[in-house]
């Protein structure tokens, strides 16, 4: 086998928490005491293999790396210390950056250096469109608590469409369409990787429908299940995290698709809707639980991860932190606004629903290129896992052995 080793490659590895991978010696400990790891496709010895010769192209189309939970059972019995899952977790930022596009965009977000960037571009957005709004300066107290921060872009008299939410879908909207166009073309190149070093050559495809029921839908039951996260064994912090955190999106998401079409549709019929929701409304009530879950999730990943460290099983690698504060401020700032608009403290409620809206900007701009983003690699790659074991991976009509 000829190996053309990618140095580059390998020392970015050594610097996004792969810094051990060359103290492995290939015992096969990790495979065998990794509960997701299978006879035909044991892994991550041979992620390891690939890492340490600067394999690139492997493990960029290689599902495994993405089937891969990061609970740490096999760092844990390495004898080496080599760390296999940290450095599985360098493979998948690199994955991020290499099938993240524009390209400039998914490497400005691989580095703290880039953070005054990375924070500064999302606050200049908000500062302007709120300078373009005219809603300069701060409601009055009776003003703040009769309509909250539905005012915060200014108010206009035109009844069909509230003021402070075009302003506010003009300023999300374009980088949620830019961060699901990216993640698009990511798992697309992503999926034609994995097919071709997986050396599929089927003869018909599936239908959408058959695709979705079939692969997708499967693999996204078991994601929400947590299936594989509980049978790892020596981080069950990660589901006690990674579980209230999903469902804490998904609550937020309800609650936004539910706030889009109770102000944009049925606003237009009955402009009383536009406001803010009241605490007793369920909404509400889930938007709270779900700001709750979300921090409490955050906070128990974020104490995990510390205490990893502390112990010297992992490394600190802006990889994962960046994710863990971006989230962790959507929802302190988000629960925090609300408080203040409780005790109706105008100047400070202001800024921090500010700070809100940046947060929610970055986690929507650069989620093709975090740890976030792993949700959809993963499940891509557990559809694809479906998939080439099935009939449509497979040639219609067996070709006939060469004598």
């Amino acid at each position: 086998m000829n190996v053309q080793p990618d140095v580059s490659f390998i020392n970015y590895l050594k610097g996004a928490g792969g810094d051990t991978l060359k103290k492995c010696y290939q015992c096969a400990t990790c495979s065998v005491r990794c509960p997701l790891s299978s006879d035909e496709k044991p892994f991550p010895r041979k992620e390891m293999i690939w890492a340490g010769w600067g394999v690139k192209e492997n493990l960029l189309a290689d599902p495994d790396v993405f089937l891969c939970h990061n609970c740490g059972d096999c760092s844990t019995y390495c004898p080496r210390g080599a760390k296999p899952a940290e450095t599985l977790g360098a493979i998948r930022a690199y994955a991020y950056t290499h099938y993240g596009w524009p390209a400039g965009l998914a490497k400005l977000a691989t580095s703290a250096k880039n953070l005054p960037m990375l924070i500064g571009i999302p606050a200049l957005l908000t500062f302007v469109f709120w300078l373009l709004s005219g809603a300069m300066g701060f409601p009055t107290k009776e003003e703040f608590a009769t309509y909250g921060y539905t005012h915060f872009f200014g108010h206009w008299e035109f009844k069909w469409y509230a003021k402070n939410i075009f302003f506010i879908v003009l300023l999300t909207l374009p980088p949620l369409a830019l961060a699901l166009f990216s993640l698009y073309k990511g798992l697309t190149n992503l999926w034609k990787a994995m097919a071709a070093e997986a050396n599929i050559a089927s003869t018909y495809r599936p239908s959408v429908i058959q695709f979705t029921t079939q692969f997708l839908w499967p693999a996204t039951v078991e994601i929400f299940k947590h299936n594989r996260f509980k049978e790892c064994t020596t981080n069950t912090d990660r589901v006690r995290g990674h579980l209230p955190l999903m469902l804490a999106f998904v609550g937020l998401f309800i609650v936004t698709s539910w706030s889009l079409v109770k102000q944009d549709i049925l606003g237009l019929i009955w402009p009383s809707l536009h406001g803010p929701l009241p605490l007793t409304d369920p909404f509400k009530i889930l938007a709270n639980i779900s700001a709750i879950a979300l921090i409490f999730g955050t906070w128990v990943l974020w104490s995990s991860r510390s205490k990893s460290e502390s112990e010297g099983k992992t490394s600190r690698t802006f990889y994962d932190w960046f994710l863990l504060w971006m989230i962790m401020a959507v929802g302190v700032t988000g629960l925090g606004a609300q408080v203040l608009r409780w005790i109706n403290l105008v100047e400070v409620g202001y800024i921090t629903y500010f700070a809100h809206l940046v947060t929610v900007v970055m986690l929507f701009l650069y989620l093709p290129y975090t740890k976030l983003a792993h949700i959809a690699y993963r499940t891509t790659a557990m559809a694809f896992e479906r998939f080439r074991e099935s009939s449509f991976a497979k040639p219609a009509i067996e070709q006939p052995l060469k004598m």
